[in-house]
């Protein structure tokens, strides 16, 4: 039986399938310290499911090899602490001694594992898949804010998220071998799609553009109630426009069906608190068109 320190290595080297079976020998010991922090709960079974999430795309961090079941039970007793520290407000896995400063999803994106992961994600149901972008990979992660995009109850939210880091942990020996898209490449294209829409939307082009990349039909939401179209959309940027309000690109998220822009608003120096400071885009896409748009503020949410 391999030890430790083997698999972690061959983890570190991109075999999910070795990964698998250090998460499979722990996962009792990382249950037994969530129950020992957080009690019997649904917070202590998140903490694990969390901790596991964390593990795929940090386990290059992991310094020393041969403690990596200290190293996965830590990242279980940061995440407890962390949701009772928010009294009741679920947030993601806290930082753990070993993690860089990168964001998740660049550590992703750097981690030999990337595609694999990403493919796994595209696997889920597009109601799953929503909710875990949105949870691990958005400034609009708590299950308040992932509620309010997704129009459902947060009691919807904890259970979608339970349903998909089931599925994954199921997905992590079963896809292990196979071929799997570029990850970064698709997101490095997605980066290059934001840049130039908020490039059309600043020199009031928005229409045009909209006209040839995203679905005639394309409706703005707010959760699941319909707000507007393609002509709403874009009499709603010409103002922005208007009142000097210029939005700046921050990030990208692509999966096969779901993009997620991090914008950063950069509001007129007379009217400095015009907008809030950051919107997400989350957008829904159909053959390969934008379908269906969500605006989230997160500055303002709960």
């Amino acid at each position: 039986m391999p030890s430790d320190e083997e698999l972690t290595r061959a983890a570190q080297a991109g075999d999910v399938a070795a990964l698998g079976v250090l998460l499979a020998r722990h996962e009792a010991g990382m249950r037994a310290v969530a129950l020992s922090v957080a009690g019997h709960g649904p917070d202590a079974e998140d903490a694990v499911q969390d901790a596991m999430l964390v593990a795929l795309s940090r386990i290059g961090d992991l310094r020393d090899p041969a403690a990596a079941g200290a190293w996965l039970r830590m990242i279980v007793r940061n995440g407890c602490r962390a949701r009772l520290r928010s009294a009741g407000v679920a947030r993601p896995v806290a930082e753990v001694e070993t993690v860089t400063e990168e964001s998740p999803e660049r550590i992703v994106e750097l981690h030999a594992m990337k595609d694999w992961l990403w493919h796994a994600i595209g696997e889920l149901s597009p109601s799953l898949r929503m909710t875990v972008l949105l949870r691990h990979f958005s400034s609009a992660s708590t299950y308040e804010q992932i509620a309010t995009l997704c129009g459902v109850p947060v009691g919807t939210v904890r259970s979608r998220l339970n349903q998909a880091r089931a599925r994954l942990g199921a997905a992590l020996t079963a896809t292990a071998a196979t071929a799997h898209d570029d990850a970064a490449a698709r997101a490095e294209v997605s980066r290059v799609e934001g840049l130039e829409t908020l490039d059309a939307m600043h020199r009031g082009e928005l229409g045009r553009l909209m006209a040839e990349r995203w679905a005639p039909d394309v409706m703005l939401f707010d959760g699941l109630d319909p707000v507007g179209g393609r002509d709403f959309l874009v009499r709603g940027a010409a103002c922005d426009l208007e009142a000097g309000v210029r939005q700046r690109f921050a990030d990208a998220v692509a999966g096969p069906d779901i993009t997620i822009w991090e914008m950063d608003i950069i509001n007129p120096v007379d009217a400095p608190e015009h907008c809030p400071p950051a919107v997400t885009w989350v957008m829904t896409m159909k053959d390969r068109r934008v379908s269906q748009l969500r605006l989230f503020h997160p500055a303002t949410s709960p």
